[in-house]
C-alpha cells in the first residue's frame, strides 16, 4: 500500500457520512445508490460525491447491473492499514511486555529472599 493509498483511506474515513455508508454496505452488500441515499438527509448528489471518494480510496466497489449500480464495501484497505501497524508494533510491544514480566518476576523473587 503506497503512502498515497493510506492517505486516501484515512481521508475517506474522516467523514461521518462516508463511515455510515460503509456501515450500511457492510450490512447490506449490493445496495443501489438510491437506496444508500435514502438513509441520509443530504441530496443524492452529495451522497454520490461521498461514494466517489470511497471508490477512489477503494473502500467501495461497484458493479453495473443493467441500469443499476450495485455497491459493495471493500474492507481490504482497512485491513492493510491494520496489518501494517500491528505487525510493526506488535514486535516492539511483545518485547516490552516480556521485559516488564521479567522485571516483575525478578522483584517478586527478591522479595521472597529478603
Amino acid at each position: 500500500m503506497t503512502p498515497e493509498q493510506v492517505d486516501a483511506t484515512f481521508a475517506a474515513l474522516a467523514h461521518p457520512v462516508r463511515r455510515r455508508v460503509l456501515d450500511l454496505l457492510s450490512g447490506r452488500p449490493g445496495m443501489i445508490v438510491g437506496a444508500v441515499a435514502s438513509h441520509f438527509d443530504i441530496s443524492r448528489i452529495a451522497v454520490m460525491k461521498h461514494l466517489a471518494t470511497l471508490e477512489d480510496a477503494e473502500l467501495v466497489l461497484s458493479e453495473k447491473v443493467g441500469r443499476e449500480r450495485r455497491l459493495y464495501m471493500n474492507p481490504m484497505p482497512i485491513q492493510q492499514i491494520y496489518d501494517r501497524w500491528t505487525n510493526q508494533l506488535s514486535g516492539f510491544w511483545a518485547s516490552r511486555m516480556a521485559d516488564i514480566k521479567e522485571s516483575v518476576e525478578r522483584r517478586s523473587e527478591e522479595k521472597k529472599h529478603a
